[in-house]
């Protein structure tokens, strides 16, 4: 069975994920019913750290978290690690909190990969990684940013996912 790719449009250019079920199938699956709804559509970057990653999938433009299903179980013991390019879940402290936002590492992170069981050393789960459009992942990370309605690291000028589809 052939890896599911989805492809990202942005103002920045279009970005193509392939997403690992074998590695990670309660993410992928979780990810690809968002995708597959139309949840990611209209949603933004809304958190760009330079040197680290780019954030999007939950936010709305008016900075209004969307409604979404239940947390997930974190899958970050998969053996994947979160380098550069690779797509990775973003969670809240507890380390089974990921729902429906995701991150592109834009370095090599390892220092925020599996560890141990606790819910600091969970880490953050890989799920996939860009197979093409990392130059538009580049240029989103070079946005500028600001802190905006209690967010920090908002880029100035909104970044939107325009559409997220399986790509065939």
């Amino acid at each position: 069975m052939e890896n599911p790719l989805v492809l990202l449009e942005t103002p920045a250019g279009e970005i193509l994920v392939e997403l690992y079920p074998d590695k990670a199938p309660e993410t992928v699956r979780n990810f690809l019913e968002y995708v597959d709804e139309g949840f990611y559509d209209g949603t933004l970057f809304h958190r760009v750290i330079k040197g680290f990653m780019i954030q999007g999938g939950g936010l709305t433009f008016s900075m209004e978290e969307k409604s979404t299903r239940d947390a997930i179980a974190n899958e970050a013991n998969n053996g994947l690690s979160n380098v550069e390019g690779s797509l990775a879940m973003a969670r809240e402290p507890e380390a089974h909190s990921a729902r429906a936002q995701f991150f592109i590492n834009v370095a090599d992170n390892s220092d925020i990969d599996y560890k141990d069981d606790t819910d600091e050393g969970f880490g953050y789960c890989v799920f996939g990684q860009v197979v093409d459009g990392m130059d538009a992942v580049t240029k989103i990370a070079k946005s500028k940013t600001r802190s905006f309605q209690g967010f920090d690291d908002v880029p100035v000028d909104p970044v939107s996912i325009i559409a997220a589809y399986r790509f065939e």
